[in-house]
């Protein structure tokens, strides 16, 4: 028996799989989630103790949006708490018309996006309708439903918007703007229910 050709079979067939059930779900052109996020400050937060980090609820957060690009994290220093980023669009940023013409990556904890000679949308646009989002899911089940999301799906999330701290002094701050970038400008959410929706 061919041991090695048996292995390179089953690599070749896992890697096919792979692709398949992670492979990206594409629209026609339009908006497919129209809406910005809806936030409400909390004045008054009671914090949660979450995997052994303090989280402090600075706002409610609800989206429905496209997600654009996740990442996946499992060794950096807040991958425990947070183990995915999504990248999210809405409004202009969920309409297929516009994001052919841009490159989105995701890496060290921020998205980037490039494109050709000239950018699609103004770049005003293209930060208000667009965030890179820290991920802590709040269950079980609900990790579970975010680590299977795909690039193309549109996500219902709900949940608060906060600041988390570990007892070894490591800490991030959530942004409370979408019209912010760089450090700092990702919002940390804490979902305590997402599903997906099909696109009308």
């Amino acid at each position: 028996m061919n041991f090695p050709l048996i292995v390179i079979m089953l690599l070749t067939g896992w890697g096919a799989y792979d692709w398949y059930v992670t492979r990206e779900i594409t629209h026609p052109p339009g908006q497919i989630a129209s809406d910005a996020p809806v936030q409400r400050s909390i004045q008054k937060s009671t914090p949660i103790v979450h995997q052994g980090a303090t989280l402090t609820p600075r706002a409610t957060f609800s989206v429905t949006a496209r997600v654009l690009a996740r990442e996946r994290y499992r060794i950096d220093s807040s991958a425990d708490i947070i183990p995915i980023d999504i990248a999210l669009g809405w409004g202009a940023m969920s309409d297929t018309a516009f994001l052919t013409k841009l490159t989105l990556t995701q890496r060290g904890r921020f998205l980037f996006w490039s494109y050709g000679d000239q950018a699609p949308l103004p770049p005003d646009v293209l930060v208000r309708s667009a965030s890179n989002m820290h991920i802590i899911p709040a269950d079980d089940s609900t990790r579970a439903t975010l680590l299977d999301v795909r690039v193309g799906d549109v996500l219902e999330i709900d949940g608060d918007l906060v600041d988390v701290s570990k007892p070894n002094g490591w800490s991030m701050k959530t942004s409370l703007s979408r019209e912010d970038t760089g450090d700092g400008a990702c919002e940390i959410v804490y979902v305590r229910s997402v599903k997906k929706r099909l696109a009308q």
